[in-house]
């Protein structure tokens, strides 16, 4: 297979988490996952004074999505709650059989991941902590922590994403503030 990219050297400040260059940069406000909260009503209370705070950013280098390529990355998960369930990213499946890996690079949180069928497992990530998503395991990434939790992300580009069935049904795990601290619990509309 001949491409058209050549080798290219990308920079990831480990003070600041901004890498340099990127090609996509995003920012997810709470507007766009009311519907992926186990409490929509809670995001719509918050959305209702005027606040739509960002909850989570990316930036990365994407590449041509076709086999062979990888696609790489930042996420950055600010530190809050919907009620009681904390900040996360929306959470998805691959389009195709691919795996996916994240590195803990600041903060705290869970790597949260299933099967079509329900089966859960959650690992922790924090700095340092590498995560490995199976191919076939939707997965989402939560912040419990008091501060934001960032991790660098690689991926296969010709992987592609399904919001929508994570968008309907959620997880079959949320991850809850109880007591003071982050409890796995099930989630009662899955």
């Amino acid at each position: 297979m001949t491409s058209t990219f050549k080798p290219e050297s990308v920079m990831l400040n480990l003070k600041t988490y901004v890498m340099q260059p990127f090609k996509r940069r995003n920012q997810v406000k709470l507007s766009d996952l009311k519907e992926y909260f186990s409490n929509p009503k809670a995001a719509d209370q918050i959305l209702s004074k005027g606040k739509n705070p960002v909850v989570y950013e990316y930036c990365d280098y994407s590449t041509p999505e076709v086999e062979g390529h990888l696609t790489f990355g930042v996420t950055t998960i600010y530190s809050g709650k919907v009620g009681k369930e904390y900040y996360m990213t929306r959470g998805h499946y691959h389009e195709k059989d691919a795996a996916e890996i994240y590195l803990g690079l600041s903060g705290r949180g869970l790597l949260l991941m299933q099967t079509k069928r329900g089966n859960a497992a959650y690992l922790d990530l924090k700095p340092g902590d590498i995560g490995y998503v199976p191919p076939g395991w939707g997965h989402r990434t939560i912040n419990t922590g008091g501060e934001k939790m960032v991790f660098f992300f690689v991926y296969p580009s010709d992987a592609g994403h399904d919001y929508e069935l994570v968008k309907k049904k959620g997880f079959a795990k949320i991850v809850i503030e109880k007591d003071g601290v982050p409890k796995v619990v099930d989630n009662l509309r899955f």
